[in-house]
């Protein structure tokens, strides 16, 4: 059984998500309770290779309320746990294909909190409003259903 923290719905809107991988995170004890209390955005997070490891850039976890002065920077980058052969095929892929690496949910399970990876592509300005209106037509089809 999994819960979820945070789930990054822009990035929904923004690519569109080929494959997707859980990876492990590294974080020090007080990021951890900040990530139980949910004060973590993924807005304007990405993945990216260096040196054959995988981290986590622009994710920011707010520093833990009853922490002390040794809270983490909020916005520094953390490693992620993959094995290196997916690392491997994962890099691959951005670099001959022009993907990117997107987080898409943050969620603890079994006490370990996991990360939900996708490789990414972009999707077009006539793409994101294909997507509006297939959402505003649902809602107005659920509004007929209701009445």
């Amino acid at each position: 059984m999994s819960k979820l923290v945070v789930d990054n719905r822009k990035a929904r809107f923004e690519y569109e998500l080929l494959e997707k991988h859980e990876a492990g995170i590294v974080l020090v004890g007080s990021e951890v309770k900040s990530l139980r209390d949910g004060k973590v955005n993924l807005t304007a997070a990405w993945c990216q290779v260096e040196q054959g490891e995988m981290f986590l850039h622009g994710a920011e976890i707010q520093p833990y309320s009853h922490g002390n002065r040794f809270n983490a920077d909020p916005t520094r980058k953390r490693k992620l746990l993959l094995k290196r052969e997916e690392i491997r095929k994962l890099h691959q892929k951005v670099k001959e294909r022009g993907l990117t690496i997107v987080p898409t949910k943050i969620y603890f399970t079994r006490g370990i909190a996991k990360v939900e990876i996708a490789l990414a592509k972009g999707k077009k300005l006539h793409d994101k409003r294909d997507a509006i209106k297939k959402r505003d037509q649902d809602r107005e089809r659920r509004r007929g259903d209701e009445s």
